[in-house]
């Protein structure tokens, strides 16, 4: 947000603010979300460069299209477990899985 906006938010009686501070969230509970946002969105990627339809990863991971659009969406059902389980069945490795945390964290 510009800081002149912020500046005229304030001035008006609100508080500005990111998202850990409006839920209240732990450090650990930040990190556990921004860790199933970039998986979430490599599982994504991934799909779309193997140009697979959710249908068909569903078939792999032996699941629904509709859970794989939860996964896509990092819904809060979906749990950080299926999301790796799915990514390694669309082949890639620990390896791979590892640089994309380093990368988007860095």
């Amino acid at each position: 947000m510009k800081k002149d906006k912020m500046k005229k938010l304030e001035k008006k009686g609100w508080k500005v603010g990111n998202v850990s501070e409006f839920l209240h969230l732990s450090p650990e509970e930040e990190e556990y979300i921004e860790m199933k946002l970039i998986l979430s969105n490599y599982f994504q990627e991934l799909r779309k460069r193997k140009n697979l339809t959710q249908v068909q990863v569903a078939a792999r991971i032996r699941s629904s299209q509709s859970r794989v659009a939860k996964i896509e969406r990092a819904e809060s059902s979906v749990s950080l477990d299926l999301i790796v389980r799915s990514i390694i069945a669309l082949g890639s490795s620990k390896k791979e899985i590892g640089k994309v945390m380093l990368a988007k964290t860095a």
